[in-house]
């Protein structure tokens, strides 16, 4: 079995583990090897795979994802996060224009207005709109759906082994790899690590399975995240989940969300290398 388990977050529904490994292994390695520590081979890593749990079916004159538009953001979850993001975007982009209060009161085009907003931001700027909309909804089936969250769950779970000791999640993959983790008792990783995660946004943290703020039952914890990562919202999860839980800032420049720069950070690297090598 692998002794690290990588798990994705949004937006991978066109792509699969040996394609995702081609881009997270050799980040993960420049991270350990950042760090002072010994590269890992692939062969001792394993992706956790969901993505195509969001894919839609095949068939014929279909191609891509849905055609969503700002109609599509349904009230309740997904009007709330994609709210959130635009105020956390304005926060740190001086070229999105900050939500009013009129807006934030959930008025009928507050999902319109976000959208618009967020198109001219830096970290959303390279999105189609139908592509943020699609993330938002995957987010939202996750919470929502519990035979696909199952599943996600049950991909991550099937992965680790006895010889597992380090647990990376990204994004929404956070989120999938500690709800596996904790729904594992007796398991023998010693380290989570997630990356750019979303678990400290009330909407999320409220939702989570277990009851919200458990351990995972792992030795160390450590969340990284970027400064200006939007989706990372509430940087510090150490209110939430307790003293015991390491938060790191880092600076990816213009790719503040990017999976592998955060995999090629010396912080990440030494949090995985702890792990791996059970101080």
């Amino acid at each position: 079995m692998a002794r690290v388990v990588a798990v994705h977050g949004v937006g991978q529904q066109q792509l699969g583990e040996q394609s995702l490994l081609r881009s997270w292994a050799p980040a993960l390695s420049d991270g350990l090897r950042r760090a002072g520590a010994a590269e890992l081979p692939v062969a001792e890593v394993a992706m956790g795979f969901y993505g195509d749990l969001f894919r839609p079916p095949g068939g014929m004159l279909a191609a891509g994802d849905p055609p969503y538009t700002a109609a599509d953001v349904d009230e309740g979850l997904e009007q709330d996060l994609l709210l959130a993001w635009w105020q956390a975007a304005a926060e740190v982009d001086e070229r999105v224009v900050p939500p009013g209060a009129q807006t934030l009161a959930r008025a009928p085009r507050s999902a319109q207005a976000a959208l618009r907003a967020l198109a001219s931001s830096r970290f959303f700027s390279d999105l189609a709109l139908r592509a943020l909309v699609f993330d938002l909804k995957q987010v939202s089936r996750y919470l929502t759906d519990p035979q696909l969250r199952s599943v996600a769950r049950e991909r991550v779970t099937a992965l680790i082994g006895a010889d597992t000791r380090v647990v990376v999640g990204h994004s929404l993959g956070s989120v999938v790899a500690y709800e596996a983790l904790c729904a594992l008792p007796g398991h023998g990783v010693r380290a989570l690590v997630t990356l750019g995660s979303p678990l400290g946004i009330p909407m999320i943290f409220d939702r989570l399975q277990p009851e919200p703020g458990g351990w995972p039952g792992v030795l160390a914890w450590t969340n990284v995240a970027d400064a200006g990562d939007v989706v990372a919202l509430v940087k510090d999860l150490r209110p939430a989940f307790g003293a015991r839980l390491r938060s790191a800032l880092v600076h990816n420049g213009s790719h503040a969300h990017d999976a592998t720069a955060y995999l090629t950070s010396e912080l990440t690297g030494a949090a995985i290398a702890e792990g791996l090598d059970g101080v």
